[in-house]
């Protein structure tokens, strides 16, 4: 599968996929350029990026994930419980380094924990990333159950702060955070023994055991990276919604599988790149904007467009498995 097999014209199959996103991508912000005046502008690109940098962040956590052939049901409910986290330990006094040191450590021991009992008791991901996900949904609520405004006059400026960029546009520090993660989390994917197991573990568990990599590390490792992201998630979406809520994220992990699969990661594990999670990210957003610029759809046709679109990708891959 992971061999260079030509595809259309040249160009490795394995890469088909991420190129099948980015064109989407492209095609789809061509069609709001051509329909929507000011739909082509730098800010609304900028703003692809603003509004969906924690999202982005949590597909890089997932892309490990995946490729080695699990799944983490969890961090949607874990961006929640750092939201939580945050907002609680800001109102209590706790300074901000500690509250982002209190939340990162929290998000990795919960993905240690899950990935532990995913390697010695051998039960299936789904079930123990499910529980997980209960788990820190629940511990939101016992904080409190109602939403916590940050107050904070540091985090609050660092929300509202803006980098500008040539040609009018500017940023946010999220999206540095994002993209900065993105660059890490390419460079332990394709520049290290770990990110090369993991595709190993992902492509065939058996015949990486035989071949003498630590399979044990990977698969609990790739777990521990996923519950750092989905964290590092929270605290982004606590500076994008400046407030701790038990609500925060309902179903956002499926949305980071939807962004993962749809970049070209295969479900089976040991095929993907984070850059095509990332192009996944930007092509959910895009259809978000779509629909916000035409204005008379119900914000509930993202969805629909995200799960056909889902559909699509998985047959995809389903093809490609068999040839």
């Amino acid at each position: 599968m992971t061999t260079l097999v030509r595809g259309v014209r040249g160009v490795p199959s394995r890469f088909l996929p991420v190129l099948a996103t980015v064109v989407l991508f492209v095609l789809s912000f061509g069609v709001g350029s051509v329909r929507y005046d000011g739909f082509a502008s730098g800010q609304v690109i900028a703003n692809l990026f603003i509004d969906n940098a924690f999202l982005i962040v949590l597909a890089a956590g997932m892309t490990f994930v995946i490729l080695s052939g699990g799944i983490d049901l969890s961090v949607g409910s874990v961006v929640a419980l750092s939201t939580m986290v945050t907002a609680a330990g800001l109102r209590a006094g706790w300074p901000l380094p500690l509250v982002v040191v209190a939340v990162l450590v929290i998000g990795s021991t919960l993905g240690l924990l899950m990935g532990l009992v995913i390697h010695k008791f051998d039960i299936q991901p789904f079930i123990v990333t499910l529980a997980g996900m209960f788990l820190a949904r629940g511990l939101c609520f016992l904080i409190s159950v109602e939403s916590v405004s940050i107050k904070d006059r540091t985090l609050r400026d660092i929300a509202t702060a803006a980098i500008p960029l040539p040609g009018g546009v500017s940023i946010t520090y999220n999206v540095v955070i994002a993209l900065l993660v993105v660059l890490v989390a390419m460079y332990v994917l394709h520049r290290t023994r770990f990110g090369r197991t993991v595709y190993a573990v992902g492509g065939n568990e058996s015949s990486a055991l035989l071949m003498g990599l630590p399979t044990a590390r990977v698969k609990v490792g790739v777990y521990v990276i996923s519950g750092f992201c989905s964290a590092l998630a929270g605290l982004l979406f606590s500076l994008y919604m400046l407030s701790g809520y038990g609500l925060h994220a309902v179903g956002m992990e499926l949305e980071a599988i939807a962004a993962v699969v749809i970049g070209g990661t295969l479900l089976a594990g040991g095929v993907g790149y984070v850059l095509g999670g990332l192009a996944g990210v930007l092509v959910l957003g895009t259809i978000q904007t779509l629909i916000s610029f035409q204005g008379t759809l119900s914000s509930w046709w993202t969805k629909i467009v995200i799960g056909a679109l889902l559909l699509v990708f998985i047959a995809v891959q389903r093809t490609m498995v068999r040839r």
